[in-house]
């Protein structure tokens, strides 16, 4: 054996529960459809906050909805899927559509913290949804076990009793609905969505008969 003055080089082993946690934003809602304005959300919200993802997360039926009025889920899923392909820092989450029923954010978070407890999760919700957050089921628990983000939006005050974080993004005056009713009057998406949902749309006769 070669002896040697030198020190020995020291590996210090952090326990797991120490270690800095993966930061992930969570994108939820109908996506009926996804259209740029979300991507453009998305990708300013973790450049912002410096998330390492972005998980798109369709909801199976919204509390808020008819389920009449809601598109099936397997056109919905489809559609983000292509939306988000071409970046891989976005990734599609199906837990809510797996799990069916009413998809209720509280129960969703509580399922994600116990199947990922080595993530810190981000729920980004729009400004215009800021004054609905009274009326979300469970929310004063919910607001314990997850962050909330919210976008900045015209027309909207910037104040909650609730904690927020409060994220400027570029301003676009796009929705689903207004997609939808192009649609309904064979008006052009082209630009409203990328290319990819726009020829699926057109592929499996979305939305031409359907009303909001």
């Amino acid at each position: 054996m070669i002896k040697t003055d030198e020190p020995l080089t020291q590996v210090e082993v952090r326990p797991l529960t120490e270690l800095p946690k993966k930061k992930v934003g969570l994108m939820g809602g109908t996506f009926n459809p996804p259209h740029l304005g979300h991507l453009i959300i998305a990708k300013e919200v973790k450049e912002q906050l410096g998330l390492d993802e972005v998980w798109f997360m369709p909801d199976n039926l919204p509390p808020h909805i008819d389920k009449k009025d809601a598109l099936e889920a397997k056109y919905r899923v489809k559609m983000v899927a292509l939306s988000i392909k071409d970046e891989p820092d976005f990734k599609l989450e199906e837990l809510e559509i797996k799990r069916g029923g009413v998809s209720y954010t509280y129960d969703t978070i509580l399922e994600l913290r116990a199947m990922y407890p080595e993530i810190e999760f981000y729920f980004i919700i729009g400004g215009d949804m800021v004054a609905y957050l009274p009326k979300w089921y469970r929310i004063d628990e919910l607001v314990k076990l997850v962050q909330f983000v919210s976008v900045e939006r015209k027309g909207y005050p910037k104040q909650s009793d609730y904690p927020l974080i409060w994220v400027d993004v570029l301003r676009i005056d796009l929705s689903s609905s207004l997609i939808r009713e192009k649609l309904r009057q064979d008006r052009s998406i082209k630009y409203l969505v990328t290319r990819e949902v726009e020829e699926y749309i057109k592929q499996e006769g979305l939305y031409r008969d359907k009303k909001d």
